[in-house]
Order: structure tokens, then C-alpha cells, then sequence
């Protein structure tokens, strides 16, 4: 083989290949029965994470010597009758084992066919993440690619190609056996007793363009894997049917392999959902928990559900790993000819609740204070009343009357009358409208949550995106796109520093806080009108300011969130890292003069979604 020549396409994959070499990975290993000579291999990892030195080169009991990596791209129209003769361009990277120094390739990439020479009889045992398949075939030319066959009985090319006829009856395929070079590759010729094993690389002449991979296409949009990151909670893709009958896919998660020395460790396996069907009554969708296998049938080929969406969702709330652990796994996907087995990479990191939370609170309920009074319509009657009240006779200092207009009966003490109190009635009973509030709610990394009267989410001078608590704060230039979010019902205060809450927001949190606005607190006080002078807070000369009570209360509002775990249907436990529901219960406290409070309750429900994941609340 001639290595001389390496187009512009080797270059660049080179880079990429020695650049992605801290990947978050599930891992696989994959098992390739070498003999003595050159044998073709396919790989379905991607073992990017090291170089061949290590892999391979390291292990001086290992008997690989040579590893070519077939690249298609370089001359994608070029077919060689003889692979054994040199052709004008080179689409190889190769690495060997007595001149590594020298090598154009430096690490396995997944979904690629390699050739490979071993001295001796030999079992590689190669590590890396799994890849689903992704090959782009040649009309003219040479196809080098392998199957995603299951690993143990593996299928014959006569039966594997039934739903690929053009194949089946057409293809030219060639294989490598061991031995020497000029020994390989050799005409595959029957195809009934050929099998198309997993891992191996076939030499393929398709006389048309051709995708087939399998009886069933597993349509990711990438061969990368699905990674739910950090805030993700649902991945769709679509199934479809190669063959002529009806086809069922099982779908299960495998436990990820311990990860290499150097790697991320791998905290657990990703709690995964499969949505179902929706029902009409609630609009919410059923769905099925991959702890066990699901299984999906796809009609015929060509008929309605022949191609089906899948909507995979992450249960988050299932997931109890320090914040930034990373949870990965394999999804793997078999049909029912045990034909295919199709392995995804399916990762996650755990979610921390910290950043920008912004949300309503509905009113809903309003605790009420209506008091009804004792009344009599003759002071024989109240006399009668008061004694059957055990309040007759009167302790020394306390005498009862009559109110001539409203029938009520006045207790006096001291000079002073109240009227007397048959029962309050403070139950909670519904509004007639929901009465909505706003809640901007910031949650720090070291678990301390803040309410605030308003933030401003843009960029600041550097060009970074913050949180903060001032405009002031923002690039001036860059105040255009940038966002301010108010809560009026809350007291403004210029230094705008929050009110914390007696923990971090998350799930299944309940948490309080309180904010207090001042009996003299001419900006916020709702009973204080600074222009009316019965409203002021100042006496009749305007010289001084009067006491607590005489115009206005001290208001304390005792804010208390109880977050509910979600619901249990598909679109709430995959919402579990952008959005906190729950109850909303407020205590409004009123103090008077003498220190006399009295209390008020409203209730509902909230609902907060995380805007921004910015962990650091700027407010200098």
C-alpha cells in the first residue's frame, strides 16, 4: 500500500481525530477475532479517547502490527478490480507498529472500515463509544463497510439483503480471509452460507446508490448518540420499516462499560421514558419506563406506521447524582429477525436549580375575617344572654350596654367599649378570578435561593451574559438587547438586594421568605399617599411623623413555595430541570399600634421556568 500521497481530506481528519480526545463517552467494547495475515475490521465504537500508541502500540505482546483506515472521501468515484494494485489516489491513513513516528493515523474513529495485520491468531478487545450506523455509499466504485449485525448469530448475506434486492442479486462482495496480502480479498460467491458477522468489513460493489444498513433505519440525526446536556428533557427520532411485513424493534438501555483511566466516570444510567399515546380526555401522554425493554412495531413498508416518530424523555426527578455527574448509557435497538442491533450513545448531566427562575403565583384563595356579634333587643334579653354566657355577673371594672341602633352589646372596660365577639369566621374561600403574581426568584450554586422586586439579564462590558440587580451593571451599548424583569406587587428598594428564602429551590423544596415594608415607607406602604395629608404619616403641621398605626401598618409578607413533584405524565417528568410547580401560600401581617397584628392568608398555586442557568448574581 502506498502511503505517500495524503489528499487534503487526510489532514483534516487527522486534527479532528487528535483533537476530540475528552469526549463524554458510554462505553463499549468491541471484540474482533483477528487471524494471522490481514484481516478487515469495522469498527462500531469510536475510540477517539486514546491514540494507537496507547491502545496498541504500548502492549508489546500484542501482535497487530499494521492498521489502515479506509477514507472514501478522497476519490468517492474511483472502483479497484485489484485492491492489490496501487491506484493515482490514496485513501488511506495508515499506522505501523515499527515506525508510529511516522504515522497518518493516530486514532480509530467509529464507523470505519479498517485493515488490519497480526503476526498470530488474536482477539482485539477495543474500548470506545458506541456509534450508530452512518455511511454514505458509493454508486461507482468501492464500498469498505460493515454491518451492525447482532454479535452472536449473525445472519447470511442471502437472508440479510431480502429487503435490499438491488444487493441481494447484484452487489460485488469481497472479504479478507488472513494471510498474506496477496492472498486477500476474496470473492464472497455464496451468499447463502456467507455470514455477515459484526465487526467485519466487506468490500462492496453496489451497482445503484444505496443506504441499507439493516432491516429497519434508526433515523438520529446524528451518529454521535443523544446527550439530554444539562437542561434537555425530551430527544426525538424516527423508525423505519426495510422489509415487506410487519417488524418489531426492541428498544432497551444497556449499562454503560467503567470508563477509561483518564475519562469521566460515569455516575449511573439515565433514567429514560418512552412516550406513548396521547389521551384525548387530558392531553397529557402515557408512557413506558426503559428500566424494562419496549417494544414498537412498524408496519410494512410503504403502508401508514410503517415509519414511526420516537420521543424519548429523561426523568430527571429519578435522578438524585451530585450536580454535573455525568449519567450515560446504551440504547440498543434489536428487531425481531435478529437481524440488526443498532447501539446509541444516550448521555446526561445532572442538573443543578441554579440561575434565573421567573414564574406566576395564581391566587386562588383568600382567607377571610368576618365577625358576627352578640345583639339583644332588650337589656332583659342581654341580661339573660350574658348569664347563660357565664359573663354575668361582671368582674369588677366591666359593665355591658347596648348599642340603641344596631341591637349589638358593648363590653366596657376602663371607659372603653368593644362590641362583643360571637364568632370570626376565617375560613379560606375561593376568588371570584385568580389574582396573578409575579415571582423572579435567583438560586445560587451554594443552594441559597433569593427573591427579587426585579433583575436584569444582559451583557456586561466584557461581553459576558449576567444576572444582575442594577441596569447599571449592563454594557450601556448592549442595553437594546437586554431584558428587565419586574415584580410590582414586591417593595422596590434602590439597593434591590432580595429577600432569601429559608432554603434552595428544587424539587420537592419548602422553603419561605419574607419581605417587610416599614409603617413609614413613603415608596412602597400601600396605606401611605405621600401627597394627601390624611395618608402622609405626618401630623396636622406637618412637623413630625406619627406613630405605627395612626395612618399606616407594618406589613410583613411571609412567602412560602412548596414545590410539588411533577405530575406523573410524560411532559412533567421531562420538564424537571426548567420548571417548579407547587403551591403558593402568602401570610400578610398588618402591625398597628401597641404592637396589635393581625393576619391575612392567600393561597394558590405557581409555576416557575428557569430563563437563564447563570449561576452568579451580580450586584457590584
Amino acid at each position: 500500500m502506498n502511503a505517500n500521497f495524503l489528499p487534503r481530506s487526510f489532514l483534516i481528519l487527522a486534527l479532528l481525530f487528535a483533537a476530540e480526545t475528552g469526549v463524554q463517552a458510554q462505553w463499549l467494547t468491541q471484540s474482533f477475532g483477528l487471524k494471522a495475515g490481514w484481516n478487515a475490521v469495522y469498527l462500531h465504537i469510536d475510540a477517539r479517547h486514546d491514540t494507537l500508541d496507547n491502545l496498541v502500540g504500548s502492549d508489546v505482546s500484542n501482535p497487530i502490527q499494521e492498521v489502515w483506515l479506509w477514507d472514501p472521501s478522497a476519490d468517492a468515484a474511483q472502483f479497484i478490480k485489484d485492491p492489490q494494485t496501487p491506484a493515482q489516489v490514496n485513501n488511506w491513513l495508515n499506522w505501523v507498529r515499527v515506525s508510529p513516528s511516522s504515522a497518518t493515523l493516530t486514532r480509530l474513529p467509529g464507523n470505519a472500515a479498517c485493515l488490519v495485520r497480526v503476526t498470530s491468531d488474536y482477539t482485539w478487545n477495543l474500548k470506545g463509544k458506541p456509534v450508530a450506523p452512518n455511511h454514505d455509499w458509493s454508486g461507482s466504485g468501492l464500498n469498505f463497510l460493515g454491518f451492525p449485525t447482532l454479535a452472536g448469530a449473525a445472519p447470511t448475506f442471502d437472508t440479510f439483503f431480502l429487503p435490499a434486492p438491488a444487493l441481494k442479486f447484484s452487489a460485488e462482495i469481497l472479504r479478507y480471509a488472513g494471510g498474506a496480502i496477496t492472498d486477500n480479498p476474496v470473492p464472497v460467491l455464496d451468499l447463502t452460507s456467507t455470514q455477515v458477522r459484526r465487526g467485519e468489513a466487506f468490500w462492496i460493489r453496489s451497482p445503484s446508490f444505496n443506504r441499507y444498513f439493516g432491516p429497519f433505519d434508526a433515523l438520529l440525526g446524528s451518529a454521535s448518540g443523544i446527550d439530554f446536556d444539562e437542561s434537555l428533557g425530551q430527544h426525538s427520532f424516527r423508525l423505519r420499516n426495510r422489509t415487506k411485513a410487519n417488524l418489531t424493534i426492541k428498544l432497551e438501555m444497556i449499562t454503560s462499560e467503567t470508563a477509561p483511566s483518564g475519562q469521566i466516570a460515569i455516575a449511573g444510567v439515565p433514567p429514560l421514558l418512552v412516550r406513548g399515546t396521547i389521551n384525548l380526555t387530558n392531553l397529557t401522554y402515557a408512557f413506558s419506563a426503559l428500566s424494562s425493554p419496549v417494544s414498537i412495531t412498524l408496519k410494512p413498508d410503504g403502508d401508514l406506521g410503517s415509519d414511526v416518530e420516537v420521543v424519548l424523555g429523561l426523568n430527571r426527578s429519578a435522578m438524585s447524582f451530585p450536580a454535573g455527574s455525568l449519567v450515560a448509557g446504551v440504547l440498543r435497538m434489536t428487531d425481531s429477525l435478529n437481524y440488526s442491533q443498532i447501539d446509541v450513545p444516550v448521555s446526561a448531566t445532572m442538573n443543578s436549580s441554579a440561575g434565573l427562575w421567573i414564574g406566576n403565583a395564581a391566587v386562588a384563595k383568600v382567607n377571610q375575617y368576618l365577625t358576627t356579634y352578640y345583639t339583644a333587643e332588650t337589656d332583659a334579653i342581654m341580661n339573660t344572654l350574658l348569664t347563660n354566657l357565664t359573663l354575668l355577673p361582671a368582674p369588677a371594672g366591666v359593665t355591658y350596654g347596648r348599642d340603641a341602633t344596631s341591637k349589638r352589646i358593648i363590653k366596657f372596660t376602663s371607659g372603653n367599649g368593644v362590641y362583643l365577639v360571637k364568632n370570626v369566621n376565617t375560613d379560606s374561600t375561593d376568588v371570584a378570578r385568580p389574582y396573578p403574581l409575579r415571582l423572579i426568584i435567583h438560586n445560587d450554586p451554594s443552594n441559597k435561593a433569593t427573591l427579587l422586586q426585579r433583575a436584569f439579564v444582559g451583557l456586561d462590558t466584557g461581553g459576558k451574559q449576567i444576572v444582575a440587580t442594577k441596569e447599571s451593571l449592563l454594557d450601556p451599548k448592549e442595553l437594546a438587547s437586554a431584558r428587565r424583569i419586574s415584580a410590582a406587587h414586591l417593595p422596590f428598594t434602590a439597593a434591590n438586594a432580595g429577600w432569601p428564602f429559608s432554603g434552595p429551590l428544587a424539587l420537592t423544596a419548602n422553603i419561605t421568605a419574607t419581605a417587610t415594608v416599614n409603617y413609614d415607607d413613603q415608596v412602597s406602604n400601600p396605606f401611605l399617599h405621600t401627597y394627601h395629608p390624611d395618608h402622609d404619616n405626618r401630623d396636622a403641621l406637618f412637623t413630625g411623623t406619627l406613630g405605627v398605626g395612626e395612618e399606616s401598618y407594618i406589613v410583613s409578607r411571609l412567602f412560602r413555595l412548596v414545590v410539588s413533584p411533577p405530575a406523573d405524565n410524560f411532559a412533567s417528568l421531562t420538564a424537571a430541570a426548567t420548571q417548579f410547580s407547587g403551591q403558593y401560600i402568602e401570610t400578610i401581617t398588618l402591625t398597628g399600634r401597641g404592637g396589635f397584628t393581625r393576619s391575612f392568608d392567600v393561597s394558590g398555586a405557581f409555576t416557575l421556568n428557569r430563563i437563564t442557568s447563570t449561576t452568579t448574581l451580580t450586584s457590584n
